[in-house]
């Protein structure tokens, strides 16, 4: 084997290391944004709901997706559908983005898409 054979398998050894260690983290803290990023892909609408609104949502039997509770402090984050969401009147509509005012929502409903 040349050098520059074994200098290309190094650096392909490498690169798997970095992608396995990448791929590791997605279920731990640094896949938190990933996740989130995800979420808010596949969602067409987003409200702010007051923590009462949000209760009964989860009462109805509506579960709060996981990546909520990985943010610090944590976050309600509901899917709904949009015609659930058209009778509460509280709701505040927000831009389907990362954002301050999205980030600093305790209570947060998403519509998604049309399947």
């Amino acid at each position: 084997m040349t050098a520059a054979h074994e200098r290309r398998l190094r650096e392909l050894r490498s690169r798997a290391l970095v992608r396995a260690f990448d791929h590791r983290q997605c279920r731990h803290a640094r896949g938190v944004w990933f996740r989130l990023r995800r979420l808010l892909a596949l969602a067409k609408e987003a409200y702010a709901l007051p923590r009462d609104e949000a209760e009964r949502l989860i009462g109805e039997g509506h579960r709060p997706d996981p990546v909520g509770s990985a943010i610090e402090p944590p976050r309600v984050i509901l899917v709904v559908p949009a015609e659930r969401l058209a009778r509460i009147a509280s709701a505040r509509p927000l831009a389907v983005r990362l954002s301050a005012e999205l980030l600093s929502t305790e209570c947060l409903a998403l519509v998604p898409f049309p399947a």
